[in-house]
C-alpha cells in the first residue's frame, strides 16, 4: 500500500495534512485554553444571540466605556459565522463547533501549501518536501490548527503574504503581500513586529519600492479593519488598538511575569522533539546569512516576545512555520559536514518515531471536556436562565463554565468552596455542579438535607489529556464534574 504512495508529491503532502486536520476538527472537541473560547466563541456566539458576554460593546450595560483592547476582526468573522448558521436553523453547539473547526482546518492547510512554495522558491524541491511533511504532520499542528486562537489563525495569512513578497513579480506583489500581512496583524496585533522586520529588510537593502508598497498594503488593511470598524463601534478609529496599547503599557507587564529569557527557544526546540529540535535550532541560526529576508522578521518576533515581560508559550506559535523552514534550509547547509549529515539522518528518523504516536494522540484528544459536557447537558433543558451552584468544597478548584455549550446566556453561577454551617438557609438552585470527586458522597448528602428532590443528572469525566495536564500541573483545573438537579 505505502509503496504506491508518492511521498515526494506536493499533492500527497497537502492531502495528508488536510486529512489529519479534518480528523482533529471532528474528534478533537472542546477548547485548549481560556482565550480560544471565552475571548472568541463566547463573545461572537453571544452577539449572534443578542447578548454581550464580555461587555465589550459600548452600548452594553456593564461596559466600562473604554475599549478593552481586543481586535474585532477575528471575533467579528466568527460572529458572521454564527449569524449565518442561525439563519439556516443550525443552533446545536456541538454541530456549530464541528463546522467551525472544519473551516479552520481548511484554512490552516494554506500553511502547508505556502510553506512548500516558500521553501522551494528559497531552496529546492527536496527541502520543500521535508518542510511540507513537517508542517503537515507535526504532532501539534492538526490539534492547534482547529482551535480558535489568533496565534494560529493569523499564520495562513502571514505565510501567504510572505509568499507574495518572495514571489515578487511587480509592485502589485509588494502591495498584496502587505495587505495579507495586514490581515494577520488585524487578527493579532503582535504580528506587526514581524511586519516591521520585513520593512527593516527593505530599508537595509534599499528596496524603496518594496518598502513603500509593502507598507501601503499594511496601512490599507489596518485602516479598514481597525479604523473603519472601530469608528462605527466606538465613534473614532483605532479605538481597540489604542486600548490594547494603553493596557499593555499600564497593566500588561504585570501579567504572568516570566524571567526565563530562553523560554521561546525551548518551546520551538521542544515542539520539534529531541534530538531533532536541537539540530533545528542550530540550523535556524545557520540560515541567518543566506535566508536573511525570512530570518530577520522571524528573529525580531522571537526577540520581542522574549524581552516583553508577559510570556506565554503559545505566543511564539505564529512564527513556528518560519522557524521550521529556516531550520531545514539551515541544516541543508550544515550537511556538507559529515558530523551534521549523520546527525540529520539519525534525528530525522527519531523525529518521526516520536512524532507519529503524539500526532495520533493529539488529533483524537479533546480538552476541557468535562466542562463542555457539563454545560452541553443543559442544552436540551427548557429553562433559559438556570441558577447553578458550583460546589467545590472537596479537593478541586472551580473554573469558568462555557455558557455557549448550553446556549443559556443568562445562566447564573454561584461559587462555593467552603461548606455552609448547618442551619444556615441555602438559596434555591436549579442545578448543583459538584466539581471534583473528593469527599463526593458526603457533599451530595449534605445538600440532600436541604433539597429532598435532589437527583443525579449527569456525570462528566475529563479526557485523558485533561487528566495528564492536571497531574503535571494541578493549576490546570480539569476536574470530574457531577451534576445533580434539584427537581
Amino acid at each position: 500500500m505505502f509503496k504506491s504512495i508518492n511521498f515526494q508529491s506536493y499533492k500527497t503532502i497537502v492531502f495528508v495534512g488536510l486529512f489529519f486536520r479534518l480528523l482533529a476538527a471532528i474528534f478533537s472537541e472542546g477548547y485548549g485554553m481560556h482565550d480560544d473560547h471565552f475571548l472568541t466563541i463566547e463573545a461572537s456566539a453571544s452577539w449572534a444571540n443578542h447578548y454581550d458576554y464580555n461587555n465589550w460593546l459600548p452600548w452594553t450595560n456593564g461596559n466600562r466605556g473604554v475599549p478593552e483592547g481586543h481586535s474585532f476582526t477575528y471575533v467579528g468573522l466568527n460572529y458572521l459565522f454564527f449569524v449565518i448558521c442561525k439563519f439556516f436553523g443550525l443552533n446545536n453547539p456541538y454541530v456549530l463547533m464541528i463546522l467551525n473547526r472544519i473551516i479552520h482546518a481548511c484554512i490552516s492547510i494554506l500553511v502547508v501549501f505556502f510553506g512548500i512554495k516558500i521553501s522551494e522558491k528559497s531552496s529546492n524541491r527536496a527541502n520543500a518536501v521535508k518542510v511540507g511533511w513537517i508542517l503537515s504532520l507535526l504532532w501539534l499542528m492538526p490539534f492547534m490548527s482547529v482551535r480558535n486562537l489568533v496565534e494560529m489563525v493569523s499564520i495562513p495569512f502571514l505565510m501567504w503574504g510572505v509568499w507574495k513578497l518572495i514571489d515578487t513579480k511587480n509592485n502589485k506583489s509588494y502591495l498584496l503581500g502587505g495587505i495579507l500581512l495586514g490581515v494577520a496583524i488585524s487578527f493579532r496585533y503582535q504580528i506587526a513586529v514581524f511586519s516591521f522586520g520585513v520593512a527593516l529588510y527593505y530599508l537595509m537593502t534599499k528596496n524603496w519600492k518594496g518598502l513603500i508598497y509593502f507598507s501601503l498594503g499594511n496601512v490599507i488593511t489596518f485602516s479598514v479593519t481597525q479604523g473603519v470598524v472601530d469608528y462605527f463601534i466606538w465613534g473614532y478609529p483605532f479605538a481597540e488598538f489604542i486600548g490594547y496599547a494603553m493596557y499593555n503599557m499600564k497593566e500588561g507587564t504585570k501579567y504572568l511575569p516570566n524571567s526565563n529569557y530562553f523560554m521561546y527557544f525551548y518551546v520551538l526546540f521542544g515542539v520539534l522533539l529531541f534530538p531533532f529540535g536541537l539540530l533545528a535550532g542550530v540550523g535556524f541560526f545557520r540560515s541567518l546569512k543566506k535566508y536573511f529576508f525570512l530570518f530577520l522578521p522571524t528573529i525580531a518576533f522571537i526577540l520581542f516576545h522574549t524581552f516583553y515581560p508577559n510570556r506565554q508559550e503559545r505566543f511564539i506559535l505564529s512564527v513556528l512555520p518560519f522557524f521550521i523552514i529556516l531550520a531545514v534550509l539551515g541544516i541543508e547547509q550544515l550537511r556538507k559536514n559529515t558530523f551534521f549529515d549523520r546527525s540529520w539522518r539519525i534525528s530525522w528518523k527519531a523525529f518521526w518515531i516520536l512524532n507519529i504516536p503524539l500526532l495520533l494522540f493529539f488529533t483524537f484528544t479533546s480538552t476541557k471536556y468535562s466542562r463542555v459536557e457539563a454545560m452541553y447537558s443543559l442544552y436540551p433543558t427548557k429553562k433559559s436562565n438556570p441558577s447553578i451552584l458550583m460546589e467545590g468544597t472537596g479537593d478541586a478548584s472551580i473554573s469558568m463554565m462555557p455558557k455557549f455549550y448550553a446556549n443559556k446566556w443568562h445562566a447564573s453561577f454561584t461559587e462555593k468552596i467552603v461548606r455552609d454551617i448547618d442551619g444556615v438557609q441555602i438559596p434555591k438552585y436549579d442545578y448543583i455542579f459538584f466539581v471534583g470527586s473528593g469527599d463526593l458522597n458526603n457533599r451530595v448528602n449534605y445538600y440532600k438535607k436541604y433539597y429532598p428532590s435532589l437527583h443525579l443528572f449527569k456525570k462528566c469525566q475529563p479526557s485523558v489529556i485533561d487528566r495528564v495536564v492536571h497531574a503535571i500541573n494541578p493549576r490546570n483545573v480539569n476536574e470530574y464534574i457531577e451534576i445533580w438537579a434539584v427537581k
